[in-house]
């Protein structure tokens, strides 16, 4: 069973920056190969931000945050690098594991089973 806890959430004016941090444990490299960051703002469907091949570094950004959104990886923590932030970036963050092992992570929420309980991101204009 893969476990993971997000860290780093808090408020922020537009413009500012956040990182966020997803411990990982328990995992395989083979088969929990992808981990991803998804948000869900108030009233709208969750949506995935960005997700990492933990064995190939391989990444994937939405077009939304592409150029100010970064994931990248330490050892057994998935960090979210979140710069020039907008109101729109406000939400709960989560980051999420596969069972399986994919080849190709993408952004679909189908792809990932494991689930953290999430970090409150809120950007103010």
């Amino acid at each position: 069973q893969v476990h993971l806890v997000e860290s780093g959430g808090g408020s922020v004016q537009a413009g500012g920056s956040l990182r966020l941090s997803c411990a990982v444990s328990s995992y395989g490299y083979y088969s929990n190969n992808c981990v991803g960051w998804f948000r869900q703002a108030p009233g709208k469907e969750r949506e995935g931000v960005a997700s990492i091949d933990i064995s190939a570094l391989s990444t994937n950004h939405a077009d939304s945050v592409k150029g100010r959104f970064t994931i990248s990886k330490d050892k057994n923590t998935v960090f979210l690098q979140m710069n020039s932030l907008k109101p729109e970036d406000t939400g709960m963050y989560s980051c999420a594991a596969s069972s399986q092992h994919q080849y190709f992570c993408g952004l679909e929420r189908t792809n990932f089973d494991y689930w953290g309980q999430g970090a409150q991101v809120t950007v103010s204009s």
